[in-house]
């Protein structure tokens, strides 16, 4: 980092009078035998934001030390100017000075501040007389200053497709355990899971120990409980040994009944919105004394954001994905516009970790499409994975909203041509379940999905485009045979259902592609008969739509 450094002249010769020396311009010094030479050397190790190399050049170290280090932490600047003026120097060995600090960010944000202070010669040279004010006038002992991020109020909501609120910020606490203030880390623990087990009962003494396992020696957050969860509690967790209850504040389902993981990319989303539009202040603050704003801007508050999402239909997914034992996910989508409509997975899926972006085997799900798509890219003489690509199978979605990249997929994956070896991910085969229900009432385009309204889907790898009715109309008539005599035949309650059934051997992976009512269903299960399964899960939703 570059340190800006400015010095006020610290002069050799001098005007004197009988009582004060007065140091002039004709020659710069950066000793500290003399007044301005300490203040200097004070200014000079702020600007490197050093705190104790500034505090031995005052009376009283430690304390200025500790001060400075909370106001360098607290304001956390890119740059510290700090420039030395009117340094006087008196006969009775005082002397007094000006410090004009400026604190610097990122996007051109500065604070400007002017302090005074006075210097004193001891036996071990010159020292600044320490008190707070030196930093800002006014400041109290054990005060600092802040600079903190703003955020415009009321904050964004994210509402579903009917408008009403779908998730929204609410106050949360944050309870952390920090082995490094317990001396006995698994009578805490176990004492916590305890006081928790009323309203969290799986946080247990195992889980919490798990958690402290992956990062050895550092803080875990057990679990994080509304306010009305708080009051559920019978003790208080603060009273546990190494445990601390932190207030934040945290993007939650509106309906506690629900859970999606779209809850992951729909929080991001909305924290993107809060990120452009934050603002900051300084402020001043200390022992027994309301936070004072010194400087700072907020804007605006930003636009809610506005999803597909129809939270009835969401409730269903939820009871449908708890169906089975085994990891499972469902996602519903509008058959025409591609939108997202609501997905759910159990807790099985959710620590598989299983998510729309990944790509899985597809086995024999597809096998009444690729069969199609290889007779008629000879047909029209062209390339298989372009027909692919029309068909949403042989791209990659990025959807505002919904796509979460993670560490292990930072880069592009997309569908290549292989019938033995085929993978797609879950957007991969809602997009398939869009294009061919579009293509069964004309209209003969494929469409990327998404979960935000007015927000494009990032599509690469490929180009969707014009769907050809004689790949198509095959498709959609072996998923017609499926749902009335194949292995779909045993759902009930699903008039004109069409589906994809198929695994990739007994192991699995298992799915379900179906369109009816005007929604595409895409099922994803993994484990022993996961086809079956898929199956299973597709009938509860069924039978409670």
């Amino acid at each position: 980092m570059k340190i800006w450094v400015k010095r006020a002249p610290m002069l050799v010769c001098a005007v004197a009078t009988s009582s004060v020396v007065a140091l002039s311009a004709c020659g710069a010094s950066s000793s500290s035998d003399d007044a301005a030479g300490a203040v200097n050397e004070f200014a000079a190790a702020m600007e490197r934001q050093d705190a104790g190399g500034a505090a031995k050049f005052t009376t009283a170290p430690g304390q200025a030390g500790e001060a400075l280090t909370q106001t360098l932490q607290g304001m956390n600047a890119e740059h510290v100017d700090m420039t030395v003026e009117k340094p006087v120097e008196y006969s009775d060995g005082t002397a007094s000075f000006s410090l004009k600090t400026t604190y610097r960010w990122a996007k051109n944000r500065t604070f400007e501040t002017t302090s005074s202070g006075t210097a004193r010669h001891l036996s071990t040279g010159w020292k600044i007389t320490w008190e707070p004010s030196v930093i800002y006038p006014g400041l109290p002992y054990g005060g600092q200053l802040r600079e903190i991020r703003t955020d415009a109020t009321p904050s964004p909501t994210v509402r579903s497709r009917s408008g009403k609120t779908f998730m929204y910020l609410q106050p949360v606490n944050e309870i952390i355990l920090d082995p490094t203030r317990t001396k006995d880390v698994d009578r805490s623990a176990r004492a916590l899971a305890r006081t928790l087990a009323p309203i969290a009962p799986l946080i247990t003494n195992q889980v919490i120990a798990e958690k402290l396992a992956e990062t050895p020696g550092k803080p875990i957050t057990a679990v994080t409980l509304r306010d009305p969860d708080m009051q559920v509690l019978q003790s208080d967790p603060n009273a546990v040994p190494g445990v601390v209850v932190r207030k934040a504040g945290m993007l939650v389902m509106a309906d506690r009944r629900l859970a999606s993981p779209l809850e992951s990319g729909l929080t991001n989303y909305w924290q993107a919105i809060r990120d452009a539009t934050a603002g900051w202040q300084v402020q001043m603050v200390g022992p027994g004394i309301k936070p004072r704003k010194l400087a700072g801007e907020q804007g605006p508050p930003g636009p809610s954001v506005n999803t597909t999402v129809d939270q009835n239909l969401q409730l269903t997914l939820g009871d449908a994905a708890v169906e089975v034992g085994q990891p499972a996910t469902i996602m519903a989508l509008d058959a025409m516009s591609g939108a997202i409509l609501g997905m759910a997975q159990n807790s099985y899926a959710i620590d598989r970790g299983t998510n729309v972006d990944s790509v899985y085997p597809v086995g024999s799900t597809l096998n009444p499409v690729l069969t199609e798509v290889d007779r008629t890219a000879n047909a029209n003489q062209e390339s298989t994975d372009a027909v692919l690509d029309r068909l949403g199978l042989g791209v990659q979605f990025t959807v505002p909203g919904a796509s979460a990249p993670t560490a292990d997929q930072p880069g592009v994956t997309t569908v290549d041509f292989r019938p033995g070896d085929l993978k797609a991910s879950m957007m991969n085969m809602g997009a398939l379940g869009v294009a061919l229900a579009r293509s069964s009432v004309g209209q003969m385009t494929s469409v990327a999905p998404f979960v935000i309204k007015g927000v494009p889907t990032n599509v690469v790898g490929g180009a969707l485009g014009e769907l050809d009715a004689a790949t198509t109309a095959p498709v959609i008539k072996a998923m017609t045979e499926t749902a009335k005599t194949g292995d779909a035949s045993d759902l009930t309650r699903a008039p004109g259902l069409k589906a994809l059934v198929g695994t990739n051997g007994p192991q699995g992976p298992g799915w379900f592609l179906g369109m009816q009512d005007g929604k595409v269903i895409v099922i994803y299960c993994e484990g022993d008969k996961s086809g079956t399964a898929a199956l299973q899960v597709a009938q509860k939703y069924f039978r409670i739509r």
